[in-house]
């Protein structure tokens, strides 16, 4: 029964199989996904090529940025290679990486998010001891552990899913692989699977969750004190960026992963995962490129120095 039932590949189903409305859809989904690309990648060569910015608020939003291309370039180049296959497969094996991926790059991402809340909350409460509790020892272990706990939490759940079976059909209804499309395929009991990835999930994100609101608290009450108003406004303004990406973040996230899987309702799931997988990553390189007047400084003199050549 085993020989006659295994699965090799699953068929992705993506968006629709119009062949008109899947050229339009490759069309525009390549044009996000190039500016996703240029737009981070212009983030951390300036961050790099600026000394200025050689500080751990930017250090951390490189790291972000590069987090943000690994992120999208995981699903969405092999949804655009879907659009113009006519049969769009994907073996079992690269379906589970692409699983691990997506899980270690969002809890990473989750976890980078309330370390750089943490960053603000230093420099905004503690100006004197800054250097000295954000020093670049002490970022490389922040950076190091968020990206270790989504490595270990990816692996845990990776491992997990391969000891599924799977013997009904082989089609997902969606552009991508992700842990609830596949239970819903398994012959066997996806009870432990679907444990782990909420009672761990809810525990990172949760907690990273509550470093950055808690960050927040201490930084408004810090700044309300600050009795002049250009002050209050320097100092609110270094944050709106990072505020403005955390709610897209878990608006997206927690709606996506936390919510009870549904048999009913595939169809309706893709347009979370479209807008978690492939605008937010653009989103954030926008966001800091137009609010962050550092960031657009640097990149302006990058591309001064690029063209006066």
């Amino acid at each position: 029964m085993d020989n006659q039932t295994h699965i090799t590949e699953f068929i992705l189903l993506g968006f629709s199989s119009d062949p008109k409305l899947r050229i339009l859809l490759f069309a525009i989904f390549l044009l996000i996904y190039l500016i996703t690309l240029f737009g981070n990648l212009a983030i951390i060569l300036a961050i790099r090529m600026d000394a200025n910015l050689h500080t751990p608020m930017y250090v951390f939003l490189s790291h972000l940025a590069s987090l943000d291309i690994a992120f999208s370039s995981v699903t969405v180049p092999k949804m655009l290679e879907d659009f113009l296959s006519a049969r769009k497969a994907i073996t079992v094996d690269c379906c589970f990486t692409q699983v691990f991926f997506v899980m270690a790059l969002s809890v990473g991402e989750g976890l980078l998010l309330s370390v750089m809340a943490y960053d603000r909350y230093t420099a905004i409460c503690h100006p004197l001891h800054y250097n000295v509790m954000m020093s670049k020892r002490v970022c490389s272990q922040l950076v190091c552990s968020a990206l270790l706990t989504g490595f270990l939490y990816a692996l845990l759940n990776t491992l997990l899913l391969t000891t599924l079976h799977f013997c009904r059909a082989n089609v997902i209804h969606h552009f991508s692989c992700e842990a609830p499309q596949l239970f819903k395929l398994s012959c066997s009991s996806t009870f432990a699977n679907q444990m782990v990835i909420f009672t761990l999930g809810s525990f990172l994100g949760m907690g990273a969750l509550f470093i950055t609101l808690a960050s927040y608290i201490h930084i408004i009450s810090a700044v309300l004190r600050i009795r002049s108003i250009e002050g209050k406004r320097k100092a609110f303004s270094t944050c709106t960026s990072h505020v403005t990406v955390v709610v897209l973040y878990y608006g997206t996230i927690f709606f996506r992963y936390l919510k009870p899987t549904s048999k009913n309702s595939q169809d309706q799931e893709m347009a979370p995962s479209v807008i978690y997988f492939i605008v937010i990553p653009m989103l954030n390189a926008i966001i800091y490129s137009l609010r962050n007047q550092e960031v657009k400084r640097a990149l302006h003199n990058m591309l001064c120095r690029k063209f006066n050549k």
